[in-house]
């Protein structure tokens, strides 16, 4: 299973081609001009003049974060997207500058980064745990892999092909080399990406020696740290541990996600690859319990993982605190890209109800409807006011922020929503595959068939998608349908007969035959829902939150007033889909429902008798993944049930 080139897929669907189509209009040039430090009152990135001084084009010193080079690559990697997607062509001069640049940063020997090349060039390789110069070289070939797909021009990818190059002669078994591997994983996955688009099977060799040596004894990074002391890049890595970095067991015998959950993203999703390119059912059996270990016990319900705001990880199993958790955008992002490699991997379609999930809410919610501004924190219950620097909610923000110190979250948004369409279509050699339902097109080929597909769905409210199926000869084939775990009951009509399809791993299975064009129609039930959480998740006790087909539903403060905290509904309330809400984007549904609103609590004074009163109030949710994008004010999705 592959995914088809994105020049071949159109979004038409009101929300997400929206957002798809703000990318280019929006996204990339807001982002640039940040980039550049040309953005007034934003914090400065020095992003691009950190290039400049390493190309020897500026005098000065490093400044920014140390991984800020790759915000440089994702922009890149966004801009490819674009490129192929048939929107960003605009921008291929401006890439191909920024290129430029980065060619000439590249030292003699494929060495690419620029804190280290400026700041400090006899440290080269010597900090793993904090230096990012591999998961920056990930950043690098992910970029170079997309642009080259984009436009077909090779310098970028001879020069990430250089740094990869020089990783693979430094790094692997042996007395001449070296024997670390990255703090900050991303090198593995972007190493598979590059073998598969060059064919060099040396990429993928190394790419398994990093997962194969990561955890074993004595351990490197931790070694390495303490040869440092107190010389650290972070200073809050005195609280680093093994299990922070996925370093505490090889990654074939992990069953728990721990540490910091965006490097345990992109470690599992290169796992993925590595179990399917090497044939390796012992690190598959891995993949499937890491996967189990965090959709079951792990995860919010919006899809957003890493609960600690205490160096962005997991903590244990139903620790899932909802006003000051973390769920970095970038750890949902990563979570789609693993979810997506286990279904290629398994061939099962229900890894696709969690990357639904987590696009639909926490991906969704970390960009504002216009474009320009960010969460990097998504969480479920915000109280404004409390929100405080110098505290433990110092990194819950109630509004969208114009950037980020660690602007990591911005540019991953952007390159998930300018790549949609991998998440929609995939394809193997006898079937094409659709996994979410965003009205879009696709042309792709099958045994010499050329092949259209129309996807038109309208799931909320009413429960229906089209398919239109055109072919330009005759010639089997099939296609084959997540049916999500939402859609209650449903019904399959072909060219307007009822049809009752083969369902296998979770894909109802069509089979073309006939040339010309073909309808298919899927009617189901979607009905707004309450759910609870497993009893073990203490923060959610005794509460209820609304959910329609993928997404997630909360109230907002402008809409229900203030002290959210302080409403209550019936676990069985009646919930009515009205029309959308207009300041919102994408048409989709507001809810209502009848509820509560406790208006005292004790007689007098901070702490009494109790004198509780309930007042009867209609109450409105909106989707969690378009909240605060009207007047900012508290948010809510658990709520309390009254019996």
């Amino acid at each position: 299973m592959h995914t088809p080139d994105l020049s071949n897929i159109k979004i038409t669907d009101p929300l997400f081609g929206r957002y798809a189509d703000m990318v280019a209009e929006k996204l990339l040039p807001y982002q640039w001009e940040i980039l550049n430090d040309r953005v007034p009152g934003v914090e400065k990135s020095y992003c691009v003049a950190n290039f400049r001084i390493a190309a020897g084009r500026a005098d000065g010193r490093h400044r920014g974060a140390v991984f800020c080079d790759t915000d440089a690559y994702k922009w890149l990697e966004t801009v490819a997207y674009c490129i192929e997607n048939g929107s960003g062509k605009a921008y291929e001069p401006v890439a191909d500058e920024l290129i430029d640049l980065i060619a000439e940063a590249q030292q003699p020997d494929g060495y690419l980064n620029t804190y280290f090349t400026v700041n400090h060039p006899e440290q080269k390789w010597s900090n793993l745990a904090e230096g990012h110069e591999l998961y920056g070289a990930g950043h690098l070939i992910e970029a170079a892999v997309a642009y080259h797909r984009a436009t077909g021009k090779e310098k970028i990818l001879q020069v990430a092909c250089r740094f990869a190059d020089l990783i693979c002669s430094l790094f692997g078994s042996g007395a001449d080399k070296c024997g670390g591997y990255p703090g900050h994983q991303e090198i593995e996955l972007a190493l598979m990406k590059l073998s598969r688009a060059t064919g060099e099977a040396r990429y993928a060799e190394t790419a398994r020696h990093f997962l194969s040596v990561r955890g074993t004894q004595p351990n490197y990074l931790l070694e390495e740290l303490a040869a440092r002391g107190e010389d650290r890049i972070f200073p809050e890595f005195a609280d680093y541990d093994d299990k922070y970095a996925q370093s505490h067991l090889p990654p074939v015998r992990q069953t728990t996600a721990e540490g910091h959950a965006v490097r345990a993203m992109y470690m599992y999703s290169a796992m993925a690859d590595a179990a399917l390119a090497f044939r390796d059912d012992e690190l598959k059996a891995a993949c499937c319990a890491l996967w189990e270990n965090i959709t079951r016990k792990r995860m919010y319900l919006t899809g957003g993982i890493g609960s600690s705001g205490h160096l962005e990880r997991f903590t244990t199993d139903y620790d899932l605190p909802n006003d000051r958790m973390y769920c970095e955008s970038c750890a949902s992002v990563g979570l789609m890209m693993f979810g997506q490699r286990m279904a290629m991997l398994t061939g099962d379609a229900s890894y696709y109800d969690v990357v639904e999930r987590a696009l639909c809410n926490t991906v969704l919610a970390g960009i504002a409807a216009d474009g320009d501004r960010y969460f990097y924190v998504n969480p479920l219950e915000v109280w404004p006011a409390n929100c405080l620097p110098g505290t433990s909610l110092a990194h819950v923000k109630p509004v969208r922020q114009p950037w980020f110190a660690c602007a990591c979250c911005p540019p991953n948004i952007a390159r998930t929503l300018a790549s949609i369409g991998q998440y929609i279509y995939a394809q193997d050699e006898k079937s094409i595959f659709i996994h979410q339902f965003i009205s879009s097109s696709l042309k792709a080929e099958l045994k010499g068939i050329g092949i259209r597909i129309a996807l038109d769905s309208s799931l909320l409210p009413d429960g229906l998608v089209r398919l239109r199926v055109e072919t330009d000869r005759p010639g089997s084939f099939t296609v084959r349908i997540r049916i999500p775990s939402y859609l209650e009951n449903p019904v399959f009509e072909f060219e307007g007969r009822r049809i009752s399809p083969m369902i296998e791993n979770g894909y109802a299975v069509l089979a073309v035959s006939h040339a010309g064009v073909q309808t298919l129609t899927v009617r189901g039930v979607v009905r707004p829902k309450w759910v609870a959480a497993d009893v073990n998740v203490r923060a959610d006790a005794g509460r209820v939150a609304l959910v329609y087909g993928p997404y997630v539903y909360c109230l907002e403060e402008t809409d229900n007033g203030a002290l959210l905290p302080n409403l209550y509904v019936a676990p069985n309330a009646a919930v009515e889909v009205g029309p959308p809400e207009s300041q919102l984007p994408g048409a989709l549904p507001v809810l209502r429902f009848p509820g509560a609103r406790l208006e005292s609590g004790v007689e007098n004074g901070l702490y009494g008798t109790p004198a509780f009163r309930f007042t009867e109030q209609p109450l409105k949710a909106v989707p969690y993944g378009l909240w605060c994008n009207r007047e900012p004010g508290e948010m809510l999705v658990w709520l309390k049930a009254r019996l």
